[in-house]
């Protein structure tokens, strides 16, 4: 099945189910996928790597019984296998009409073609030139830089297909390519470290300069940083701090997390939970996004669905499993692979601009920081509670404008006074590797701990 297509796939989905019992659903998800890496160190070829997956997973309900196989093959022989697995697994499991499959909907998918040939056809020669160049620009940029830790060109192309007993049958594919660097810069014994990259469907439009600009830039803006004194204080998020934020919200209104009781928005739909600056979306159809998608993972079309709306908890994403538990609808927001079974979770998220620019959040800031970056985000943040303590660097903001650099510094709070406390919303939308449009994000009244 190299260079497998998407009727290929479709075709091995409706196999399977086709040979469903009378008293049984059936459901398989196919998927292929293939990767390649090069990354260069000092001018020459560090690492090249390409890999290719596919494989199925098939789901069957029987008496209310769900049982769950998955197989890393499509020879028909395995395929069939994973299926006698499935029921199986099934014949053990406990009763759970909740995770009968979705029926169809009359929502169209909307028209999006992310396949882009050029990604499959780029020279292994090309993918080097472009990381080699990626490293020179970065060593060029600053006398500071004192080395790369990593010099990267990625792509990667994927299809899937999805066949059911209720009468979906979906397929879809596409592609993506991305330059990326990890930079240090050394001064008076300290180093600090940064992070620039772009992404896109066309290797041709990836930009190097901007990627390179900003890992230097990065890197050198926090040399010389300190410890801050214990306070608290405005914090502004950049927006790829912000869009680590919205991640974390968006976490929390999974319709599966609020379903087994694991949210603390779980309570609070119709009700103002943010300040009325912020609004958040999922929308995997924003074809601005690279998350965007035709499909979810249980085969419905893609849709918009509001989360946050000037404050207001509108609703949760839900997958067919969480619809059914809490009483609604599936919107569209089942992710999975081959290797699992759908849950709920946002695909695309997306912010609200406001009406100011960075510069202009800045400005308005007597004393605070300007938050560049976050780390301890997965052990830092309860998804149940909302506490929220993360570490942070940064750069003071002192009467309006950047002053000097801090490091190794603490924000708590919780999510819940985070979002309640935004204070103004950036203009500038800015897309991110997740998917996620992200802008940046004032919030007073920030807990910070430091010497």
């Amino acid at each position: 099945m190299t260079n497998a297509n998407s009727r290929d796939l479709l075709a091995v989905a409706r196999s399977v189910v086709d040979q469903a019992g009378a008293d049984e659903e059936v459901e398989a998800y196919v998927g292929w996928t293939r990767r390649s890496e090069v990354k260069v160190y000092e001018g020459e070829i560090e690492s090249a790597t390409a890999a290719e997956t596919m494989g199925v997973g098939v789901r069957v309900m029987a008496e209310g019984r769900p049982g769950f196989a998955y197989a890393g093959s499509l020879d028909p022989e395995v395929v069939a296998d994973t299926l006698v697995q499935a029921r199986d697994n099934a014949s053990f499991a406990a009763v759970d009409r909740h995770s009968a499959f979705v029926q169809p909907d009359r929502v169209e998918p909307v028209e999006m073609d992310h396949w882009n040939d050029a990604v499959l056809e780029m020279s292994a020669d090309a993918k080097f030139a472009m990381a080699a160049d990626l490293e020179r620009q970065v060593r060029a940029a600053d006398s500071r830089i004192s080395g790369i830790r990593s010099a990267a060109y990625a792509d990667s192309a994927g299809e899937m297909a999805l066949a059911s007993t209720t009468g979906i049958a979906v397929a879809d594919r596409g592609t993506g390519c991305s330059v990326s660097v990890s930079t240090m810069a050394e001064a008076d014994g300290q180093t600090q470290t940064g992070w620039g990259f772009d992404l896109g469907r066309d290797p041709a439009k990836l930009d190097i300069d901007k990627a390179a600009a900003d890992a230097a830039d990065r890197a050198t803006r926090l040399l010389g940083a300190t410890q801050p004194a214990s306070t608290t204080t405005t914090v502004v998020l950049e927006p790829r701090q912000a869009a680590s934020f919205a991640g974390v919200v968006g976490g929390m209104l999974s319709g599966t997390r609020v379903a087994k009781g694991r949210s603390p928005f779980g309570n609070f739909v119709g009700e103002d939970i943010a300040s009325p600056l912020f609004s958040l979306r999922d929308d995997p159809t924003d074809q601005r996004s690279y998350g965007a998608d035709r499909y979810d993972g249980e085969g419905l079309a893609s849709r918009p669905t509001p989360l946050v709306s000037e404050g207001r908890l509108d609703g949760f994403v839900y997958d067919g499993w969480s619809a059914s538990r809490l009483l609604g609808h599936s919107t569209a927001s089942a992710v999975r692979s081959y290797r699992s079974t759908p849950s709920a979770s946002p695909r695309v998220l997306i912010m609200t601009p406001g009406d100011r620019t960075l510069d202009q959040l800045i400005a308005d800031v007597d004393d605070g920081i300007l938050v560049l970056s976050m780390s301890g985000l997965h052990s830092g943040v309860n998804a149940i509670s909302g506490d929220f303590s993360v570490g942070i660097d940064g750069l003071r903001i002192r009467n309006g404008a950047l002053a000097e650099p801090l490091r190794e510094a603490t924000i708590a709070s919780t999510v819940q006074r985070l979002l309640t406390n935004i204070r103004a919303v950036g203009s500038e939308l800015e897309w991110q590797p997740s998917g996620t449009g992200a802008c940046a994000l004032s919030i007073g009244d920030v807990s910070l701990s430091g010497s």
